[in-house]
């Protein structure tokens, strides 16, 4: 389980997430998701190409078979930086087919190799940054695998647009950001209301509570503050909530500018801190 949060202004891109991994089982008894262990050291957020200003970030399921998200992404950077397929041409690229090339190889090689692939779970992985061309701003594209399938990447950011997404769990920053949680819609149907009401209802909640708290011209900085302060939020929501922690942990941080590239700034340790004195909590 997750929260990740893409922070999207004139001047960067930020992408935040916990470290939370939950490990579920199916009960044999009602067929239904339980939770078997949460760990709080997982890894989210990735240098997807340490010469080029991109970033990745993932969010459901922590696993493909025995390997890890973050393994698999490790493994993506080492093809896309190697001649073959998967090789990317850090003179002429896009992040389109960054995206791409991260779906056939998440989804169709990693994930389609099985023997029996999990069909009732679902993960995102999405890819950001500049492409090679000057011209054209920053961009988000998203691959998601839903219940066994996995649709062409979809682009969630466009061209140097200004916006705020979110994945994982979203109900707390839904409720912050937009005013509602999505349970609502569903709540509304319960109550009576038709599917044109419901519509009706939803873009007027919309319209009237929603809060705008990113602007084109924001800061680095601040938008750093306000990607950090969504997820800690989220992360806080959990952590009252009765049930297992299943947001938590370290709060990890990466920020892409077209002429710095990519840039850690908060990055958690495999050791406490008091074992690395020398270093700092940013790369």
């Amino acid at each position: 389980m997750t929260v990740c949060v893409a922070v999207a202004v004139n001047d960067c891109l930020v992408f935040a997430a916990d470290s939370a991994a939950s490990i579920v089982t199916v009960d044999p008894q009602t067929g239904e998701d339980r939770i078997l262990s949460v760990y709080q050291n997982g890894d989210k957020v990735y240098n997807l190409h340490k010469a080029l200003p991109i970033c990745a970030m993932t969010c459901g399921m922590g696993n493909i078979g025995r390997e890890s998200i973050a393994t698999i992404a490790k493994r993506l950077r080492k093809l896309i930086t190697e001649q073959g397929d998967f090789h990317v041409d850090p003179s002429n690229y896009s992040i389109e087919e960054i995206a791409e090339k991260a779906r056939r190889f998440i989804f169709e090689d990693r994930f389609g190799s099985l023997p029996n692939p999990p069909l009732g779970s679902s993960m995102e992985f999405w890819i950001g940054g500049y492409s090679s061309d000057l011209d054209m701003g920053h961009e988000v594209w998203k691959v998601a695998i839903i219940n066994g399938e996995c649709p062409p990447p979809e682009r969630i950011v466009s061209d140097g647009e200004t916006k705020l997404v979110w994945g994982g769990q979203p109900a707390p920053i839904n409720r912050l950001i937009l005013g509602f949680d999505p349970a609502i819609e569903d709540c509304l149907r319960a109550g009576g209301l038709g599917d044109d009401d419901v519509l009706t209802a939803m873009q007027s909640f919309k319209d009237h509570l929603a809060r705008p708290l990113v602007l084109t011209n924001m800061p680095v900085r601040d938008a750093i503050d306000l990607a950090d302060f969504l997820v800690d939020t989220t992360k806080r929501f959990f952590r009252f909530l009765p049930g297992a922690d299943i947001v938590g942990g370290d709060t990890d941080i990466a920020v892409v500018t077209r002429y710095e590239g990519f840039k850690w700034i908060a990055r958690k340790h495999f050791y406490a801190t008091h074992l690395n004195p020398l270093e700092t909590g940013h790369v």
